[in-house]
């Protein structure tokens, strides 16, 4: 594949993946707005919260066995269908429960999508460049949380807080389908021979004691975490402190900008400390900026916390994909990559549950404490991994083959 091709593919994926987490960043504050319009207190955005998670963390071993011996390409037409109807019949919802559901059915459209993109870019991508193709498949990820929470924030607001949320699950389903224009020319070539290619299926015990896998599984279950009750609860922290929606949705896509800026310059990052050091402290900052959120700070003082720690969030989730599939045995990387998503979903399971427990217990800005806790322990677990061989450096970035290249590349 040439390099004008390479980079063809690799952006249509990006822009089909900024159209679609776009949506879902525009769908989630708005569900909780509407939630909350609807008399829902703490803990039931927080069940709602983790309902989006929940249909997702049964069937994604599932969608990566079979992405491991086929196509990753049908996967993400599947996930724009879904997560379109789910934000569209979630808008038209009457009930909290038919709301739960359908944000449900909205993080599995999103689990295909993730899945069959993350594969597409592990297969197409040479050992050495992942580190730098994630970074840049993420920043589809980061363009819609910036471009979704402005966008729900614009349209949430006023006298009628449940018909204004509703348009926005309506409009961010339509966002979604316009995913479709850019995947249109979107292929896997390298599916075609993957059965003769590889043996028979990998254990999922096996693949989980391979040395970085469950590093990898525990650093992007902190980061989503920390991002995912970032984005349904920040509006409830609004909501007590006084601030309103459209300055909410400003300060969530601050923190979406500076994540697209981490990712943008990730490679030189990576050069200059390597993979273990860079998550560690990224980790490390980020567990105290999250638990200031708690801090009864000035509007200004919360913009400049988030932008930080956005820049800080930005890191985790592209090295833990790369950790991930360099550990993993060759036949079963879109396995371990559903793996990983199957802890991302676990956490976005427990932590918005936790978070409503916390919340109700507590008050509405301590789940970032609990969320700081758990940013802490995934710096203590990144700070005793060892390098890997996806890690950019002078040699690795020339070499194309050999021993290098061959290694496990654990954090």
């Amino acid at each position: 594949m040439g390099p004008g091709r390479h980079r063809g593919w690799l952006l249509r994926l990006v822009i089909a993946f900024g159209f679609a987490q776009g949506a879902v960043s525009m769908a989630r504050p708005a569900v909780s707005y509407r939630a909350l319009a609807l008399d829902a207190d703490e803990r039931a955005v927080g069940v709602i919260a983790g309902v989006y998670a929940l249909l997702p963390l049964f069937a994604a071993v599932p969608l990566g066995r079979r992405t491991d011996h086929g196509r990753c390409a049908p996967l993400l037409p599947l996930g724009v269908v879904l997560i379109s109807g789910g934000c569209v019949l979630s808008g038209l919802a009457g009930s909290l429960g038919a709301m739960a559901l359908w944000s449900g059915v909205m993080g599995l459209g999103h689990l295909c999508f993730v899945i069959g993109a993350q594969s597409l870019v592990a297969r197409q991508s040479a050992p050495h460049e992942q580190d730098r193709n994630f970074g840049h498949f993420t920043i589809g990820a980061s363009l819609g949380q910036l471009a979704g929470p402005l966008a729900a924030g614009f349209l949430i607001g006023g006298a009628d807080l449940a018909g204004s949320s509703a348009l926005s699950l309506v409009v961010a389903g339509a966002g979604a389908a316009a995913a479709v224009t850019s995947l249109w020319r979107v292929e896997d070539r390298t599916a075609l021979d993957s059965r003769s290619r590889h043996g028979g299926r990998v254990p999922v015990g096996g693949i989980l004691r391979a040395r970085g896998v469950p590093a990898g599984m525990l650093i992007s279950l902190s980061v989503l975490s920390a991002t995912d009750v970032l984005t349904a609860y920040l509006p409830v922290v609004g909501e007590h402190r006084g601030i309103a929606p459209s300055l909410i949705g400003l300060l969530l896509s601050l923190r979406a900008g500076a994540t697209i800026a981490c990712r943008l310059v990730l490679t030189p990052l990576l050069r200059v400390l390597g993979r273990p050091a860079l998550l560690t402290l990224t980790c490390f900052l980020a567990a105290l900026l999250c638990a200031g959120i708690a801090l009864p700070v000035p509007v200004w003082a919360l913009g400049l916390m988030l932008g930080a720690l956005g820049f800080c969030l930005g890191v985790g989730q592209p090295l833990s994909m790369t950790t991930v599939v360099q550990a993993a045995p060759a036949g079963a990387r879109s396995t371990a990559l559903a793996l990983r998503l199957t802890g991302n979903r676990l956490g976005q399971v427990a932590a918005p549950a936790a978070a409503g427990l916390v919340a109700g217990a507590a008050g509405a800005a301590a789940p970032f404490v609990l969320l700081g806790a758990l940013l802490l322990v995934s710096s203590g677990v990144a700070v005793r991994s060892p390098g890997g061989a996806g890690t950019p450096g002078p040699v690795a970035g020339r070499r194309s083959k050999g021993p290098a290249l061959r290694r496990t590349g654990d954090i």
